[in-house]
Formats: structure tokens, C-alpha cells, sequence
């Protein structure tokens, strides 16, 4: 018993790393180690030689098991020492700077299209994004037949059994803003809407959840010309092109009447695509004068106002400012696409008040 102790402890003690001593325990205590076929002997031994050999067997087990984790705390030791001996740390090196979070693109152009219909005199006005079919539809001269009501195109709010307040749904667009601040605030205003709409749609240049920007101008004597002017000097503002050329062609929206899409010069070179050169248009917004009875929903009397409305996807123009392929990279890309994207913050108020930064 004497040799066995003898013989692990010193090969314990000589262990130079912790795949050796595991190696030494296996010989030892391991379930087919030297220790573990000794205990296994005792069976074949008198009551008497039990009482003798089972307390020393065990005794040697745990001094072997002591030994064994003494030697492993000394060789974890040794190997910390070591490393602290070969790493070093300079601390009067300066600290590691950490990146400034970035605006998203879309909140970046709602800034930007706030900040230049400002200048313009345009105050921002905001409305609940869940909204009557009454707000969204009837007060917008929008038929009950109409396909925009039908469930395909807009998502109508679940209603329990015995429900009878009006139907509710996610806003198709933020034209109900401009009804609830004119009921609240009548005639004369200037107002843009600018906020999350929601259709049922998914495709490369349309998702379920967008972003859309909308102006309402009602006084007395305002006119087509007064929209088309608005309108030139925002995209001038916004793509940074002076002399943009706009083409306006009939068309036809329950809200407004007459009613215009409206177009932007371009062209495309390369596969590039270039904002106010060229012979080519492209189609960026509807717009028109306000129906008179949407004005008379919004208790406005269109005998002595009138005024135009427009209304452009935030995420679209976003795209064409700075070259953004899908509408989709918007809501479910990764980080690496923010951060080629993002943008670094303004020093101009936001929606929210106060600066950006």
C-alpha cells in the first residue's frame, strides 16, 4: 500500500501539464485504475483483512484525489503567472473609441422633408395610425365599393361578437390627419402628415408597413399653380437639383378634383439612375385641389375655401435620393446595411422637439 501511495504521489508531483495528470488519475482511481482493482480484492478477503485494507484503500483514494487537485490549482497558477509574465497592457494608451449610433434613412428624410416644408410655412400634424373607416374612407369621398375598402387591400381590426362601434383598420394612408385637423382646427391651414401607413402588399417597391408624407393647403384663393409651385421648390430642396422639371398628368383620386400624378426629369445612364437631366419622367406623387366634399366631411365650407393636397411614400423618395434597390432592405436587412446607409445626426429639430443630437 505504501509503494502505491508513494508511487502516484511522486508521479503527481512530476506531472509537467493537465493532460498528463488526468492520465495519472485514470492509473490511479479510474474505474479500472490500480486503487479501484484492490478495493475490488476485498470481497475475496476475511472479516478481519476487510477491516484493515477497506480504511487504508480509502484513505490512499482520497489522498491521491487531494494530491491530484493540489497539482492542478498549482499547474492552473503556473500558466496564469506565465501569461501575465508575456501580456502587458500600456494604460496610457487612449481607450477604444466606440462608434455613434446612426439615424435611419427613413427617419433622415422625414427630417428632411419637415425641415424643407417648414421653410415653406407647413406645420407638422399627427393622428392615430389606428383610425374609423369613416376617417379613413367615407370622410375622404371614398366609396363604400371602392377596392380600397375591400379586406384584400386593407387590414380591418378584429371586432368580438356584439361589437357595434364602427369598423376600425390600420390607416391606408395619413389622409385622416388632415380631416381630424381640420375639424379641429377649420380653415385657413397648412399642414403635412407625415407618418406610417399600412396596406396588404409585398414586393420589391411595396410592403404591408411604409412610411408617406401628405400636405394639405386650405385658404381662399389657392390654386393648381400654388400646388405646382410647392412641389418644385420641395423636389429642388430634396434632390439638391435646381430648375427641376415636374410634369403633371390627369388622373383620377376620390379626395381631389382635378387630380394629377405628378413626374420628375431623369434619366437613366449606366443603370443609374439621375434626378432632374434627361428626357425621361418618373412618377413620384399624386395630388390634386380637395374635393369639395371632403372639405364639407371636415364641417369646411367649400363655397369659400379650397385648397390642394399631395401625398408622396417617405420610403420611395428615400429610395431615389440615395439609391436604395429595395423597398424590403428597409424593414428586415442587418446591421451591415445600416451602417452603410446610416446617416450621422442633424443639427436641426425633429418631429419630436429639440435637436437630433
Amino acid at each position: 500500500m505504501d509503494d502505491l501511495k508513494q508511487k502516484y504521489l511522486s508521479r503527481i508531483a512530476d506531472a509537467a501539464d493537465e493532460a498528463a495528470l488526468e492520465d495519472i488519475r485514470l492509473a490511479a482511481v479510474g474505474k479500472k485504475g490500480e486503487v479501484a482493482l484492490k478495493m475490488r480484492e476485498l470481497g475475496k478477503m476475511s472479516p478481519e483483512e476487510r477491516q484493515t485494507a477497506g480504511p487504508a484503500l480509502n484513505a490512499l483514494k482520497d489522498e491521491i484525489n487531494s494530491a491530484l487537485a493540489a497539482k492542478k490549482m498549482a499547474l492552473a497558477d503556473a500558466a496564469l503567472d506565465e501569461r501575465l509574465r508575456g501580456e502587458w497592457l500600456d494604460v496610457t494608451l487612449p481607450g477604444r473609441s466606440r462608434p455613434a449610433g446612426t439615424i435611419h434613412p427613413i427617419s433622415q428624410v422625414t427630417e428632411e422633408v419637415t425641415a424643407i416644408f417648414a421653410d415653406m410655412g407647413f406645420s407638422v400634424a399627427e393622428g392615430p395610425q389606428i383610425d374609423t373607416d369613416w376617417y379613413n374612407f367615407d370622410a375622404l369621398n371614398i366609396p363604400g365599393h371602392h377596392p380600397a375598402r375591400a379586406e384584400m387591400d386593407t387590414f380591418y381590426m378584429h371586432r368580438a361578437e356584439g361589437d357595434n362601434r364602427p369598423p376600425h383598420v390600420l390607416r391606408t394612408h395619413t389622409s385622416p390627419v388632415q380631416i381630424r385637423h381640420m375639424e379641429k382646427h377649420g380653415a385657413p391651414c397648412r399642414i403635412i402628415a407625415p407618418g406610417r401607413v399600412y396596406r396588404a402588399d409585398y414586393d420589391q417597391t411595396h410592403t404591408p408597413m411604409f412610411n408617406q408624407v401628405e400636405g394639405l393647403a386650405i385658404d381662399k384663393d389657392i390654386s393648381m399653380a400654388n400646388l405646382k409651385w410647392v412641389l418644385e421648390e420641395f423636389f429642388a430642396a430634396f434632390f439638391e437639383v435646381d430648375g427641376i422639371k415636374t410634369r403633371f398628368r390627369a388622373s383620377h383620386f376620390p379626395f381631389t378634383e382635378p387630380s394629377a400624378e405628378v413626374d420628375i426629369q431623369c434619366s437613366w445612364e449606366d443603370g443609374q439612375l439621375r434626378i432632374g437631366e434627361g428626357d425621361g419622367w418618373l412618377e413620384v406623387l399624386g395630388s390634386g385641389m380637395v374635393h369639395p366634399k371632403v372639405l364639407r366631411a371636415a364641417n369646411v365650407d367649400p363655397e369659400v375655401w379650397q385648397g390642394f393636397a399631395f401625398g408622396m411614400g417617405i420610403d420611395r423618395i428615400a429610395m431615389l435620393k440615395y439609391g436604395i434597390p429595395d423597398l424590403r432592405a428597409f424593414f428586415d436587412s442587418d446591421l451591415r446595411w445600416l451602417r452603410h446607409y446610416g446617416f450621422a445626426s442633424l443639427d436641426v429639430p425633429t418631429l419630436h422637439g429639440g435637436l437630433s443630437r
